[in-house]
């Protein structure tokens, strides 16, 4: 018979745990291919012209949905991690439920547009999640990755599609790091975008992130309907404890009354839980958006 070390078995728990957490969500129906659902174009390209971040390229994905008519101006989201999201096969699986969504009408028309991290140099990379520029951008805490977005991914976009200019109809979205850029470009630009969707946000110490929860306490609440997800099985490591980071988040966000939503889970650090639960996320995201009205801060969450 074969025995195992105590710490042998407390790691074999440990895993057992973690595979469990995340074993607890399942896609539902809205993120599989419904027939008569029109389905939306999904377009991959490059862009290499960066002033904001000289010397990267990266790919990204354009999703123009099957209701778009080139005349009216479409809403905008845009994802961080692109990749992570628009997989036809992956753990998110955007555009077949964004394509179920328009189609209800519990989101406007919109087009999608997600973004891959850059990357300096010629090197060749395993994944976009190993960009040797990801963090710079995503983790740092200033206005520079939110002027890329708004003066040059979306007047490059426009010249083709027909982007509407209000914030309210403008959502940003991103996972772990991208969470917390997603954040940094609604909360340093809330004047283009009114909504944000993080999923496991890395608001810990990478670069600074950790001093959201103090800022938001200390900040006139700005015009932002945000929705957070994160799980109990997520990283803990030097940089902090994502879990116990979200909680300061959203802590932070009912204090000073914010229009937002935290859904917490079993999960770990990856996009189970929140590719299970997008179809929702993203109704409670968008709700109200035929009123387009401003989002106040005296709103209550449902």
């Amino acid at each position: 018979m074969i025995r195992l070390a105590p710490l042998a078995l407390l790691l074999v728990g440990f895993a057992s745990v973690l595979f469990a957490a995340d074993s607890d969500y399942e896609l539902s129906a809205d993120s599989t291919r419904k027939e008569g659902v029109p389905k939306g174009e999904v377009i991959q390209r490059t862009f290499a012209d960066s002033k904001v971040f000289p010397g990267t390229s990266r790919d990204y994905y354009l999703y123009i949905p099957a209701q778009y008519d080139g005349k009216t101006p479409a809403a905008v989201m845009v994802f961080q991690d692109g990749h992570a999201y628009v997989g036809e096969n992956g753990q998110f699986r955007a555009p077949a439920v964004m394509d179920n969504l328009i189609a209800e009408g519990a989101m406007p028309v919109t087009i999608g547009i997600f973004l891959n991290p850059g990357h300096k140099g010629e090197s060749k990379i395993e994944s976009p999640w190993r960009s040797n520029n990801r963090s710079f951008e995503y983790d740092t805490l200033s206005g520079d990755y939110a002027t890329f977005v708004i003066d040059e991914i979306l007047p490059s976009i426009a010249k083709e599609y027909q982007l509407t200019d209000n914030p309210n109809l403008r959502a940003i979205c991103g996972i772990s790091s991208g969470g917390i850029c997603a954040f940094t470009v609604a909360w340093e630009r809330p004047d283009q975008f009114h909504k944000v969707m993080s999923h496991v946000g890395s608001f810990t110490n990478i670069r600074g992130g950790n001093v959201y929860p103090a800022l938001i306490r200390k900040t006139e609440p700005k015009p932002l309907r945000i929705f957070l997800q994160d799980g109990e099985n997520d990283v803990d490591n030097e940089h902090g404890n994502w879990w116990l980071s979200n909680l300061q988040m959203e802590k932070a966000l009912a204090y000073k009354k914010y229009d937002y939503k935290f859904v917490g889970g079993t999960g770990e650090h990856s996009g189970v839980h929140g590719g299970a639960i997008l179809p929702e996320s993203l109704r409670w995201l968008w709700r109200g958006w035929q009123e387009e009205k401003v989002v106040s801060r005296f709103q209550e969450t449902p």
